[in-house]
């Protein structure tokens, strides 16, 4: 069980309690989704976790959470003028007095969204001078979710099969002179329309950047530019189950694909199988970004691309391990990676292939049912 590694893992730093407030964490040790990124979990190492939440989330967290103590703040105190992570502060230190050697995200790089996405909640000093000399979690954090259980292998299969049932509507409906945003639109409307008309769902969000022809960069904003005939469209999708993520980049073409993307697909899906079938326990990360950038750069493409080939998924959509020839690292059963090789074009155009894949003792397990490559629609 995740929790149990979890203890393990505090035992070995000797943590008597994890204090947690970024949404992906506090969703991985209580199964609670927060609304407004108010939220707290204090995970001590013997005994029962608490949770902290808006009293407006009181059905939710007694619907969703492992935990039965659950303690909640005022989103708004007659009282009080002060922002509600005020209030969770001091139920949190409350929570956590008694314990000796706590361990805070000190080195929290990023963290995926409350369920409100738009207006993400960020945490003052006062929250980290509220344990001197916390030791850092993190590292503990990334890796004990590094390894999935069933239960959250389940729901990013779910995550899965809502991406690739998006791609399949767009497909039907994707036009030249079409824009990139009216595409995305397109698939963001069927996530989150379809996915959380799901039985197994509650909410399916969807994020997305779409890219045309000449328009396929990397992190660029999708914009007016036109679908493009006979040249592939980029989709980068990511799709947010219940707080369990999916990572793809998925590409349809309205017509015939020309030459020179049909030549640069058959290239880059050579890296792409290459990389997918080093996907095994003991492999180290390492090589594997290694022996795809020398793949690419035989290909005529030297330091492509500039962001990472190899990345893992779960209660984010970029969480560790991730894949470099200059860290160290290897790959372990039960890890969910994306795998993303790419060549972009000097001057704008080009190509990316991504999907997730489950590593098990016997090899990669694709978890999209939707094809890679480029795929012909209209």
């Amino acid at each position: 069980m995740k929790l149990d590694r979890v203890r393990a893992a505090m035992a070995e730093a000797e943590l008597d309690a994890l204090v947690v407030r970024a949404p992906d964490n506090v969703l991985y040790l209580t199964n609670f989704w927060g609304m407004k990124g108010y939220e707290a979990a204090i995970f001590p190492r013997e005994g029962e976790p608490t949770l902290i939440c808006l009293e407006a989330s009181a059905e939710d967290a007694a619907r969703s959470a492992w935990t039965d103590d659950v303690r909640f703040l005022q989103g708004y105190a007659p009282d009080d003028p002060r922002p509600p992570p005020a209030r969770t502060l001091e139920l949190a230190q409350e929570a956590a007095r008694g314990h000796e050697r706590v361990g805070l995200e000190l080195s929290l790089g990023t963290q995926a969204s409350d369920r409100m996405v738009g207006e993400p909640t960020t945490f003052t000093a006062a929250w980290f001078e509220g344990w001197p000399g916390a030791a850092d979690a993190v590292p503990l954090l990334s890796g004990a979710r590094a390894i999935k259980t069933a239960q959250e292998l389940e729901r990013m299969r779910i995550a899965n099969q809502i991406a690739a049932a998006a791609m399949e509507h767009v497909k039907e409906l994707l036009r030249q002179g079409m824009s990139e945003s009216e595409a995305a639109a397109l698939w963001q409307g069927h996530v989150h329309g379809q996915g959380t008309n799901r039985e197994d769902v509650d909410l399916a969000l969807a994020f997305s950047l779409v890219w045309s022809g000449e328009g396929i960069r990397t992190f660029t904003a999708t914009g007016d530019r036109p679908v493009q005939p006979d040249e592939p469209t980029l989709f980068e999708i990511w799709v947010c189950a219940d707080g369990y993520w999916c990572d793809h980049t998925k590409n349809l073409c309205p017509g015939e694909v020309r030459p020179e993307y049909a030549q640069l697909e058959e290239q880059l899906l050579s890296v792409y199988e290459l990389l997918v079938d080093l996907c095994r326990p003991g492999q180290s990360l390492a090589e594997l970004d290694r022996k795809g950038r020398e793949a690419i750069a035989a290909l005529g493409h030297p330091g492509q691309p500039s962001h990472p080939l190899c990345h893992g998924v779960g209660a984010r959509a970029h969480e560790p391990p991730y894949a470099h020839q200059a860290g160290g690292g290897e790959l372990a059963e039960g890890m969910v990676l994306a795998i993303e090789p790419a060549i972009y074009w000097e001057g704008g155009g080009g190509l990316r292939v991504e999907d997730n894949f489950f590593v098990t003792a016997s090899g990669p397990e694709k978890l999209s049912p939707f094809p890679d490559g480029i795929v012909r629609c209209g």
